[in-house]
């Protein structure tokens, strides 16, 4: 039952979202034909604003009625914009809704697995809504050996398949950051910790690309020769937030960015190889092309 309940705000904001100003006789036809109504009866109204009620409660979405249209909208669309977690949530919900209707498709839609979303997510997630520390053991990507680490988890962001938590290291007194497959063990604490209130995620992310956050690198601005097709896959698909097309040719266009280079920006630039060319800074291209020089000497011997 709770399942059904489930898909069935999943399919609600689904249906609204794809149908702004929906009136509610329209949305109970839809009801009607969805594989969802086991027997074809119709959603009483009553029912529609529980769900409404309920989808605000557990989402944060509110379903608004206009007057004006005689229909129903999600009042707070925008905050489906970007990389926040009403995002991630509705995308995922939504896509649920789409695959569970075609079961018959099972062995034919391939998704990609996220080793660390079903071990700890949950257990941190109760963590940052308590404001509780943690005790984790944690082991690196370099080293064998384990740490262990008093922290106070803040953030949670998922980056390449691979969810990670942003949190206050006790020992250290600085804010690291910690991938959940790599966590060996952990345990909630009973203490509690006070959020930082001028500290938000958007904030802490807003100049970087990825998970690496390094204060002393400089906020550049970035320009990026985008060559022939690529030029729509990065308009479809904005590397950052802050991306600017300020120049458009035949061949090419120049896409400007506000952002720090670190590592995760220098990992996508690398990954679309011959179709970006770095145009300014000069010291950032210059940085590319030392990195591009030292590949091109891995590749002037045949393998032993």
């Amino acid at each position: 039952m709770a399942k059904n309940i489930f898909n069935r705000y999943v399919w609600l904001l689904d249906t609204i979202n794809l149908r702004p100003n929906i009136a509610y006789q329209e949305i109970n036809n839809l009801w009607r034909d969805s594989p969802l109504n086991d027997d074809g009866k119709d959603l009483p109204l009553r029912t529609f604003h529980n769900h409404r009620q309920a989808i605000l409660d557990q989402f944060g979405l509110d379903i608004v009625y206009s007057r004006e249209v005689n229909g129903y909208y999600i009042d707070n669309l925008s905050d489906l914009k970007g990389g926040n977690i009403k995002n991630w949530l509705f995308e995922t919900l939504a896509v649920n809704k789409a695959i569970s209707e075609k079961v018959g498709l099972k062995d034919r839609i391939v998704t990609e697995f996220i080793p660390s979303s079903h071990k700890y997510l949950s257990i941190f997630l109760d963590a940052m809504k308590n404001n509780r520390s943690m005790t984790i053991t944690y082991r690196t990507y370099y080293s064998d050996n384990d740490s262990l680490s008093i922290i106070h988890p803040y953030f949670i962001k998922l980056f390449k398949q691979i969810w990670y938590v942003v949190a206050y290291n006790k020992t250290k007194k600085a804010i690291r950051m910690y991938a959940l497959d790599r966590i060996v063990d952990l345990k909630t604490n009973d203490s509690c910790f006070e959020f930082p209130k001028k500290l938000s995620s958007e904030a802490y992310f807003n100049d970087y690309f990825g998970v690496i956050v390094i204060e002393n690198v400089k906020k550049e601005t970035v320009i990026i020769k985008v060559y022939k097709d690529k030029v729509k896959y990065i308009r479809a698909l904005p590397i950052h937030h802050s991306q600017k097309e300020i120049e458009i040719k035949d061949d090419y266009s120049l896409f400007q960015y506000k952002i720090r280079p670190t590592y995760d920006f220098k990992q996508a630039i690398f990954s679309n190889m011959y179709e970006f060319e770095i145009i300014s800074p000069l010291s950032f291209r210059e940085e590319i092309k030392e990195t591009i020089d030292r590949m091109a000497e891995l590749y002037k011997k045949l393998p032993s």
